[in-house]
Formats: C-alpha cells, sequence, structure tokens
C-alpha cells in the first residue's frame, strides 16, 4: 500500500516510520530543513518500543508530486487543516482514503468542506512524540495507537482492512463502534491537560501534584462532558474517571505538544482544543467559565505567535 503522511512532526514520523518499517510504500510530506535531513539522512525514529532509520526515505514538499496514493494520513496542526486539504484534494483518486489523526473534534468537518466525504475516514491518535532534531523523532511516552472509524460507524472492508495495516506494523489499533464517541474522548484528555499545561508552565507530573490545579482539571473536564452531551455526543459518566488514571499515569515531565508551541512562541492548537469548548458552549447556552478563562488568559500569546508568523511568510 502506498501511504502519505501529510506533516511528518512527531506524530506523523512516528507512525509513518512503523508503516515503512512494516514493507509499506510511504511518502513523507515534510518542509525546510527537516526535509532536507530526511532526504540526505533518512527519518530516524527514536522510541522505547525500538529505534528505526527510515533510509532512504522518500520524502518531498509537494504532495502534487506524488501519484497513484492509497491512503492519507493527514498529520499537520489543526491550524494548517483548510490549505492541506486543498491540496491532498488535487491528488485524490478514486481508490484514495484520507484520514485526520489531529486532535480536536472538528477536523472531518473542516476536510468534508473541501473533500468529497467518499474519501474520509474518521480517525484519532494516541502517542507522545517530538520532532527532537531536523530529520529525528522522538517517542516520549505513550502506547502509540490508532483508532479509526466510517463516519457513519458500518464496518466496511476498506476500514477492516486498514486496521490490518496498522495492526501489522505493531501499531496498537482499534476499529471504533462510534468514532464521534471516541475523537470525544480523546478530546476530553488532550483539553484537559494541554492548555492548562501552557498556561501554568508545568508538567503532568507538577499539576496532578497540586490539589487547586488537579481540582481546575476536573471542572475543565466536566465542562467538556457537558458541552459534548448538549450536541448529542453519548460519552460515560466514567469516562473523566477513566481518562485521569490515564493521566496520572503519564511520566511526570510529560507535557503537550500545545504547551510546547505557546511556550516556545509558535502557533498553536488553542483554538482547536479550548477555544472550541467556549464557541461551542455559547451556542448550547452551556456554561464553560474554567475553559474560558484558561483560553482567554492564552489568546494574547497565541494572537502574537500567529501575528509573528504571517510576519516571517
Amino acid at each position: 500500500m502506498h501511504i502519505v503522511i501529510y506533516g511528518t512532526g512527531g506524530v506523523g514520523g512516528y507512525f509513518g516510520a512503523r508503516l515503512a518499517q512494516a514493507g509499506n510504500k510511504v511518502t513523507f510530506i515534510a518542509r525546510g530543513k527537516h526535509l532536507e535531513a530526511i532526504q540526505k539522512n533518512g527519518l530516524q525514529l527514536k522510541s522505547p518500543k525500538g529505534d528505526y532509520l527510515v533510509f532512504p526515505a522518500n520524502a518531498t514538499a509537494n504532495i502534487a508530486d506524488v501519484t497513484d496514493i492509497d491512503l492519507i494520513l493527514v498529520c499537520v496542526k489543526t491550524w494548517q487543516l483548510e490549505a492541506a486539504a486543498i491540496e491532498i484534494n488535487r491528488v485524490l483518486s478514486e481508490k484514495t482514503i484520507v484520514i485526520s489523526l489531529l486532535n480536536g473534534v472538528n477536523n472531518t468537518d473542516a476536510l468534508s468542506a473541501i473533500i468529497n466525504k467518499k474519501h474520509i475516514l474518521g480517525g484519532l491518535c494516541k502517542v507522545v512524540s517530538k520532532i527532537e532534531d531536523f530529520g529525528i523523532i522522538n517517542h516520549l511516552s505513550f502506547e502509540p495507537t490508532i483508532i479509526i472509524g466510517e463516519l457513519d460507524n458500518v464496518k466496511t472492508e476498506r476500514a477492516l482492512l486498514l486496521e490490518k495495516l496498522f495492526l501489522n506494523a505493531g501499531i496498537t489499533t482499534k476499529l471504533a463502534e462510534n468514532i464521534q464517541t471516541e475523537i470525544w474522548s480523546k478530546f476530553l484528555f488532550i483539553s484537559t491537560i494541554s492548555a492548562i499545561g501552557a498556561l501554568t508552565r508545568a508538567t503532568i507530573g507538577e499539576m496532578i501534584a497540586s490539589p487547586t490545579i488537579k481540582e481546575l482539571m476536573h471542572k475543565t473536564a466536566a465542562e467538556i462532558v457537558a458541552v459534548a452531551k448538549a450536541k448529542g455526543v453519548h460519552l460515560s459518566d466514567k469516562l473523566v474517571e477513566q481518562q485521569f488514571k490515564i493521566i496520572e499515569s503519564q511520566p511526570y515531565n510529560t507535557t503537550s505538544s500545545l504547551q510546547r508551541d505557546i511556550m516556545e512562541g509558535k502557533p498553536s492548537e488553542l483554538e482547536a482544543q479550548n477555544g472550541t469548548v467556549v464557541k461551542m458552549g455559547i451556542e448550547l447556552g452551556i456554561p464553560t467559565p474554567v475553559n474560558s478563562f484558561i483560553y482567554h488568559c492564552l489568546l494574547p500569546q497565541e494572537n502574537k505567535a500567529r501575528s509573528e508568523k504571517t510576519k516571517l511568510n
């Protein structure tokens, strides 16, 4: 199978390397010095589950150069999704499947506004990884997992084929009974830890150790559950408890990609996470005071980062 990894960061780099290791043809979309390093030295994966070097690595900055694509895994940041969808739409064939592994609950809608829904499956992933240096991906923690599902939750032949594809690459994989519930469950986890981590500049271990911050995290999660239920998404009453067990099991020094981006002065997924909770809360009449406080405290930094990014471009 020919797989394109659109966005070779921590997520795309990890899963793309594992799929290449399993013998699939993988093309990596990357930019700048990261692309140059991959083209020259290959893509190096460092992981407690085993290191691997994809060499030589098929890598390009332009997906228009790539043909005969079976699967595209979209692994950019949420604020880059619309531009990515426009480029992806130009190279689709009848057989091409597109799956977003991004954080957030609106990614399928964003894709389907540009790409015919027949190409799209719902998806999400769980992994803590980052670009350590140009051409080097470091998997830090969490069992790397991919969850997929048709938008109508039917277990189609292509969905079963993809499940087998990921499992054969040694990736923990789940074919969802309800992909929207799975996406919202991941959204609850990531939105509970990420922005508050950026606001406090603290690791997960440090935040959990503070009773006050932990209480704020619980309130953040409760607001997300309330918004989801108002949207008609069924989340188990035990979900918050289950997610906090996962949060508390993470290595003490774990930080999220959103947190690292904000702390480094880069544009982040703030709008797609807590910003989305606030906006949906307003639309649905659900109070979200904690999410609103966190979001608006970070918004000036986010706007500054985006302004500087625009100037550089």
